[in-house]
This record gives C-alpha cells, sequence and structure tokens, in this order.
C-alpha cells in the first residue's frame, strides 16, 4: 500500500502538477479528480517539446521519421498498458467522440434489423450514442436498468434483457457519479453467450485512473479512455478496436491505407504524453513490487493503487478518530452504498438538510475542491431515481493522503451541524 511509506507518497506527489495548491485559487485539496486527474509534470513538459516541432509524419526526412517511431513506440506501450496484445489503438477529439464513433461504427456496419443493448447506468458518452445511431438505423433500443442501491448492472440484469439479434452492446466500466465499477468480463461474456457475435464497446474514461485494465481478457471489441482523467492533459482521447470491429466498413480516406481510423494528422503530442503515463505506471510498479515484466510492473502498480484509493474511501466513509465519515452524517446518502466493494476512488453523498451547493461551496472556501452532480442530463439517470436533484462528488486518486481526507471530514463535521 502506497500509504506504508511517507517518501513514496511525497515522491508521488512531486511528480504532478499542481498537488497542493491552484494557480489560481492558491492552496487547496483536490478531491476533482473524476473530472480530470491531476497532470503529471512530465506530460507538461513532453507537451511543451511537441507543441514547438513544425513537421508532419509521412516526410521523407529525419523530423518525420522521428515523430513515426514515437507514435509507434506509444502504441506498443498502450498495447501494454491496456494488455491488448491485439486490435490497434488511436487517438481522437476526446473520449466522448471516441466512444461515438466506434458505436456508430457499429451499429451502422452491421445488417439491418437487429437490436442494440446498453443500460441507465452509462454516461452519456456511450448511452447517448448508442441511442441516436440505433434510432437512425432503425433498431430497437434494449435498456438494461441499473439497481439503485448499488448503482451497477450485473452480467445477470444483462442476460435477463439480451436476446440473440442483438448485434451492438455497451457497457460502462466505471460510473463517474457513483464511483462504481461493472464486472466488464461478467457482463461481455452474458452478452455472447446469448448473441456470440455482438460488437461490445466499453466506456473505460472514470476507470482508467485507478488502474486494472486488462482488455484481453474482457472479449470486447472497443475500448475508450480520457487521458486528461487518467494524469495526461485534455484535447485528446485514445480509443482500442479490435480487428474485427476494424473489419466493418470504418470512416477512411478512399484510396487510402486499409483499417486506418485516423482522421487527418494526428498530434504526434497526444501519443507521446500517454507514452509518459504508460511509464508513470511503470515507475510505480516497480516501487511497490520486484516485478521484472514491464505489464506485471503494471498491474502491481494498479494493485497498490486500489488499495490505496480503499483505504481512503473507507476512512471517508466510516471515519478516524473523533471525526465522523460521511455515511455517518445525519440525513445522508451514499450513492452506491457504504459498503460497496466495488467502489474506485470515489464518494458521492447528499444531506437532506444541506443543499449539494452549499456544501461545495463552503468546501471550497476551505480549500477544498470537490463537485456538485445535478440531475440533468448527465448525472439524471442515477440521481432522478433515489430522489436527488443534487449530490457532492468527492473523488480521489492515489496521490490524495489521509491528512486531506481528515481535513474533509472536519469541515463536514462543522457544515452537517
Amino acid at each position: 500500500m502506497i500509504t506504508e511509506s511517507k517518501t513514496l507518497t511525497d515522491t508521488i506527489r512531486g511528480k504532478f502538477a499542481h498537488v497542493e495548491s491552484c494557480p489560481f485559487q492558491g492552496p487547496r485539496i483536490f478531491f476533482e479528480n473524476a473530472g480530470g486527474a491531476l497532470t503529471l509534470k512530465s506530460v507538461v513538459e513532453t507537451s511543451g517539446i511537441y507543441a514547438a516541432i513544425p513537421d508532419n509524419q509521412g516526410r521523407d526526412n529525419p523530423a518525420a521519421h522521428a515523430l513515426v517511431d514515437v507514435i509507434k513506440n506509444s502504441k506498443a506501450q498502450m498495447a501494454i498498458f491496456f494488455n491488448a496484445p491485439e486490435g490497434q489503438f488511436f487517438v481522437g477529439e476526446s473520449g466522448t467522440e471516441l466512444t461515438f464513433r466506434l458505436i456508430r461504427t457499429a451499429v451502422m456496419g452491421t445488417s439491418k434489423g437487429g437490436q442494440i443493448i446498453g443500460s441507465s447506468v452509462e454516461h452519456p458518452a456511450s448511452r447517448s450514442a448508442a441511442q441516436h445511431w440505433a434510432e437512425l438505423a432503425g433498431k430497437p433500443y434494449i435498456n438494461v436498468v441499473h439497481d439503485d442501491a448499488t448503482g451497477q448492472v450485473t452480467p445477470t440484469t444483462y442476460a435477463a434483457a439480451m436476446t440473440p439479434d442483438v448485434q451492438v452492446a455497451t457497457i460502462l466500466h466505471t460510473s463517474p457519479v457513483t464511483g462504481i465499477a461493472n464486472d466488464v468480463a461478467g457482463i461481455a461474456a452474458a452478452i455472447r453467450t446469448v448473441a456470440p457475435e455482438a460488437y461490445i464497446i466499453v466506456d473505460g474514461i472514470q476507470h482508467a485512473s485507478h488502474g486494472r485494465i486488462d482488455i484481453a481478457s474482457y472479449n470486447i471489441d472497443g475500448y475508450v479512455v480520457s487521458p486528461y482523467k487518467v494524469f495526461s492533459r485534455h484535447g485528446y482521447g485514445v480509443a482500442w478496436a479490435s480487428d474485427r470491429l476494424t473489419a466493418l466498413p470504418i470512416e477512411t480516406l478512399r484510396n487510402g491505407p486499409a483499417g486506418n481510423w485516423e482522421m487527418g494528422t494526428r498530434d504526434t503530442g497526444a501519443y507521446a504524453t500517454f507514452t509518459d503515463v504508460v511509464q508513470y505506471f511503470d515507475w510505480l510498479g516497480c516501487e511497490v513490487s520486484d516485478e521484472i515484466d514491464p505489464r506485471k510492473r503494471i498491474e502491481a502498480a494498479g494493485a497498490a493503487i486500489h488499495a490505496h484509493e480503499k483505504m481512503l474511501t473507507d476512512v471517508m466513509l466510516n471515519g478516524d478518530g473523533n471525526l465522523p465519515g460521511l455515511a455517518d452524517l445525519p440525513g445522508v446518502t451514499i450513492l452506491g452504498g457504504r459498503d460497496n466493494p466495488d467502489r474506485e476512488g470515489l464518494v458521492c453523498f447528499a444531506l437532506d438538510h444541506v443543499d449539494a451547493v452549499e456544501i461545495v461551496g463552503q468546501l471550497n472556501v476551505q480549500g477544498i475542491r470537490t463537485h456538485i452532480r445535478r440531475a440533468d442530463h448527465y448525472s439524471g439517470n442515477i440521481l432522478t431515481p433515489l430522489g436527488l436533484q443534487a449530490a457532492v462528488r468527492v473523488s480521489l486518486c492515489h496521490y490524495n493522503t489521509l491528512d486531506e481526507v481528515r481535513s474533509l471530514l472536519a469541515a463536514m463535521k462543522d457544515i452537517s451541524g
């Protein structure tokens, strides 16, 4: 566990920009990681280097060749990080844009008829895309209803809704509202038991910063992340597509290279900064294990991240010493439940006697950055069934500390009355 070594914690925090202070606000505790994690200092440096290079890929000159090599290396690093020895990686505008594109390709590339399946727990990135293209293609959309108490969908609930003519399925790996993860491999297996040829697309955007991505074990066709939520920067998304998804009529330039998902000249700096992310996980794996294999080191890093974040969320929920946990505050609702083993670095809550907007505002005055989730097009699917207009999201990552959690609990003890 990362907290066993203060030296390691300090070293980790030293690798990120703006850990303890905001350039606009001043000193603050950052519990808004689900909205965008802290950025590695190496990513900031790499971004500047590649932003200054005027050359493009595909030319016959040393700079162009070097840029191509950077991209090839990054894709190889992505294959290790995601554990995806087959298929291909590419970058796009954002995670949401890439999710739309993968789903559009699957829905429009399959034969007439058939159905599309997804769940009510999903972020609009996948849910809106699936419903939009299902409607345009004239394919009925099957809605798998999530459990309000746990904030999850399960292989069993998917299986109960499946039909053999399902052509495309979407799965949310982890909810950005509740922080609760779903069993991707189990759900995919339930889908393929009934419709073995279905194309399965996964939204991994919220899950990525917590590690433990293993595409080879999922039996899926697409996986998407937003790098700014996994220690990189804004301005691009990363997608993985299986060979069978790529074999569909993808949008590409006529007479261009077959199976090419990339549209136009890519930002080499995007690829390079994701390499920085993979190298960070590799470094952390060396610090918390004796593993030699790069993939094993990344797995060790993910396990350490999970253990550390679980410790922090357990204290956040259950308290520490004379500080009550969020779950013990009067009139509280904890989204996903107090004791949910699938929680990943996030606690979302509401009080029946203090508005969420007031809580977020008071915490911000005390230098504790959180976020309000409203019952809108982003979060209404989760909050409305619970009878909530809004809730407070406290999202952390492995660089957060127990002292920061204690500061939050002390502030909430006063705010809650």
